[in-house]
């Protein structure tokens, strides 16, 4: 029996890394049984124009340059009528794709559409960019056979943006092996972690995993390592457009021997310092899901966030993290404070957040409710 064919519409994948690129690898690499097509913006000179990646035949469109994004939306379903049948379309994100995947939605009426939510953006942000063209940008939601939102949050926007079928919460998810809890070496990786940054044995580290951009609150968590004692270093693994106004601030209000830019790390050079670290905390102002609190809850660190977005789908105050207010650095590092101070609610954050992530959120039991969701289609 011939493989089952999917038309993924993507606006970026690899070598471009986000959250929603992460999450198409891990569940189309647990199912072999499908085939998988994407078409995406090439976006860089350099890269191939058609390559295997893992479990899915990508072809990239464009030039190499930002406005192959643009040359995915009427290209895109012209190009993907001359790669064959296919049994149903998957657009990621209502983005350049979605639109992508929606032409060609209406070109192959027959065909089942699965929409994929996993914007970070506020509402507003997202209704900056696509004001001019509402009504349009609706129909993706409403055109949709089935979408899968990665929190309650995205779930109730496409609700009010006019969805009418079925709507399901299925979340990213975290390699749980990675992850795993090494016990005693722990300490030792935190050792050459703290030597490598000059931090000393006993100081306190706090990690925050961010691009470094307005909505992930990166501002605010400077601001609130003032209010922490001197020992209470501050790493941040990231990099994006606020990069020199945060290294500006850093050496303004005094911090420049506690807070460590890191850059971006890829996931197997970030585990060190997650495992070095006492506290993650990202005091988010919009947030689709959050995957690195995931990832940390995962690698054994207690979490502050914030009650935004789809924060709150795992966040439990005092049971799983302890949310901060938004924008509000005093309060962000009182939270802090309390894990640093209270060993007994450490210690049940952590293992309460591990349980959480094992048994909620492996990347083997997302992949599994994908595929109900594909043989449904």
């Amino acid at each position: 029996m011939p493989k089952k064919r999917i038309l993924i519409f993507s606006t970026a994948y690899f070598p471009f890394v986000g959250g929603a690129e992460v999450a198409v690898k891990e569940i189309t690499d647990r199912l072999p049984d499908y085939e998988f097509v994407m078409i995406t913006a090439k976006l860089r000179s350099d890269l191939l124009d058609v390559e295997k990646v893992g479990n899915i035949e990508v072809h990239r469109l464009g030039n190499g340059n930002h406005w192959d994004k643009y040359r995915l939306i009427a290209p895109g379903g012209r190009y993907s009528s001359k790669l064959g049948h296919f049994d149903a379309i998957w657009g990621i994100m209502a983005s350049y794709a979605g639109f992508a995947a929606l032409r060609f939605k209406k070109q192959n009426m027959n065909m089942p559409f699965l929409l994929t939510l996993q914007e970070g953006d506020s509402r507003w942000q997202i209704y900056k960019h696509v004001w001019w063209c509402w009504p349009y940008f609706k129909q993706i939601f409403k055109k949709a056979d089935k979408i899968q939102a990665i929190s309650s949050y995205l779930a109730d926007w496409a609700r009010d943006l006019g969805a009418k079928n079925n709507i399901e919460v299925i979340p990213n998810g975290v390699d749980v092996d990675k992850f795993k809890d090494i016990g005693d070496k722990r300490y030792e990786i935190g050792d050459n972690v703290r030597k490598n940054l000059s931090i000393k044995k006993d100081d306190k580290i706090v990690i925050t995993v961010s691009r470094l951009v307005k909505k992930n609150g990166v501002w605010d968590l400077v601001k609130a390592m003032k209010y922490l004692d001197g020992n209470a270093h501050l790493l941040i693994a990231g990099d994006g457009v606020l990069k020199d106004k945060l290294v500006l601030l850093v050496n303004n209000i005094g911090l420049a021997g506690r807070v460590h830019f890191l850059g971006h790390l890829n996931h197997d050079e970030l585990l060190p310092y997650l495992q070095a670290s006492d506290v993650f905390c990202r005091p988010s102002l919009s947030e689709g899901l959050g995957n690195v609190f995931l990832e940390a809850m995962a690698a054994g660190l207690p979490i502050v966030g914030t009650r935004v977005g789809g924060i709150p789908d795992f966040l439990k105050n005092n049971e799983t993290g302890l949310f901060c207010d938004v924008g509000n650095p005093k309060n962000i590092s009182e939270n802090i404070k309390k894990i640093l101070t209270d060993i007994n609610l450490r210690e049940k954050l952590i293992a309460n957040g591990r349980r959480l992530v094992k048994e909620k959120y492996s990347w083997d039991l997302i992949a599994g409710k994908m595929r109900d969701i594909f043989e449904s289609l």
